[in-house]
């Protein structure tokens, strides 16, 4: 019986059959002869075709490239991007690896290198003597005294250009003697889910280190708290991945198999049950921050000024007591708190109490609506229409947003107070 249980294409062949073959080639066996192929001739094209077909199927449904593929003229690999992915990730570390450096953020008591916080960095440009490194903003948080380790275990001291806490990213001067490798930069809008990365940075002191996995999502958008007080008051568009990022990590290199750029590594998703969920910044999204910190030392950002509380904020429910205080209407219960006015909503009078509602006439009911509607639809020197509540009356106020100061003048204006 053959694959399929009907005469068409059963194996066997019936007796009738065999007879009427049979006496036709005694007919005409002797004419055909000479100029036909015999029986082992058909049988050796045949299974060679057979093979041919079969490489080719296996290849279609594997994605493996066949030899034609791999080799060319003169046997080497004939396009980047193909051969065995083991030689592509160790030949893209080996490129990689001399431009990830490690970064030591010391602290103020003590200068011992144990105390130190650890964090990763990618040099990305040498210019008149000095290289300049990209790293999170988190890596270099407080810092009085920056130490960079290169590859080969060259210490440096680095100095701070320009950072941003929104973006959470930073970048270093340091000089560059010594300093050979200059990372790739890729395009992180060509990133496919399934592509394999590598991250490479300096997890729990370990520098040098090396993992892989694959992108897991390409464009995630993250929930985040800015002044890290449990409240989400951002959103950061991050890259998925399933390759080891720990302790350390952060503002390390996420490259692919090209040993191109594309990610910057910044976080991961820690707790009980959860394994690989590790996120990167794309590389896009981390040169326009980079091109304004460069230039300006900050990101040009419009400015309102508020220090704000959620009104339904629920890590910090309002008691009774203090909902009476602010004198709201009762259909009122979304808005900002006003906690403190700088710039140019102190100069436009909004003061600590004031809960504000809308802006340019659409609601608003967070700090995170605030800033989206600001840095996306807003520019600096706009006109900006606030609605807000004061002793339980709806007031309005236009306020011109001013060029956001940068976070070491925040940091000034908030010591003198």
């Amino acid at each position: 019986m053959g694959l399929f249980d009907d005469d068409f294409y059963s194996t066997k062949v019936s007796r009738r059959q065999l007879r009427r073959s049979s006496d036709s080639a005694q007919r005409w066996q002797g004419n055909n002869r000479r100029n036909g192929w015999s029986t082992l001739q058909i049988s050796l094209v045949s299974s060679i075709l057979s093979a041919v077909v079969a490489v080719l199927l296996f290849s279609l449904i594997t994605g493996l490239p066949s030899a034609s593929n791999r080799a060319g003229a003169n046997g080497n690999a004939a396009a980047l991007g193909e051969g065995d992915p083991f030689d592509r990730i160790s030949t893209a570390a080996a490129k990689v690896a001399p431009a990830v450096v490690s970064i030591l953020n010391h602290s103020e008591l003590s200068d011992d290198p144990k105390q130190a916080a650890l964090g990763s960095g990618v040099i990305y440009k040498k210019d008149k003597g000095k290289a300049y490194i990209i790293t999170n903003t988190h890596v270099i948080s407080g810092a009085d005294n920056l130490e960079v380790v290169t590859s080969d275990g060259d210490s440096r001291k680095a100095t701070v250009i320009g950072q941003d806490s929104i973006n959470d990213i930073a970048v270093l001067e340091v000089d560059d003697k010594g300093i050979n490798s200059v990372i790739d930069l890729g395009d992180s809008k060509k990133l496919r889910p399934g592509e394999t990365v590598i991250a490479v940075g300096n997890p729990l002191g370990l520098g040098g280190t090396l993992t892989s996995g694959i992108v897991s999502y390409t464009s995630r958008l993250i929930p985040i708290s800015l002044s890290q007080d449990g409240v989400y008051d951002w959103e950061q568009e991050v890259i998925q991945t399933d390759a080891a990022i720990n302790e350390g990590n952060s503002g390390g290199a996420l490259v692919d198999l090209n040993g191109r750029l594309i990610g910057i590594n910044t976080m991961k998703i820690a707790d009980t049950g959860v394994e690989g969920l590790g996120f990167a910044i794309p590389v896009n999204e981390v040169m326009k921050t980079v091109d304004d910190l460069m230039l300006y030392g900050k990101v040009v950002r419009p400015y309102l000024g508020v220090y704000s509380l959620d009104l339904n904020n629920p890590y910090a429910e309002m008691t009774e007591e203090q909902r009476t205080d602010l004198k709201l209407p009762s259909h009122v219960t979304e808005g900002i708190i006003v906690l403190e006015a700088h710039g140019p909503a102190k100069d436009a009078g909004l003061k600590l109490n004031d809960v504000i509602t809308q802006l340019d006439k659409q609601p608003i009911s967070s700090t995170l609506e605030l800033r989206r509607y600001m840095y996306e639809d807003k520019k600096i020197g706009e006109d900006m229409e606030i609605t807000f509540y004061r002793d339980g009356k709806p007031q309005t106020v236009t306020v011109k947003l001013a060029d956001k100061p940068s976070e070491a003048e925040l940091d000034a204006e908030v010591e003198e107070k």
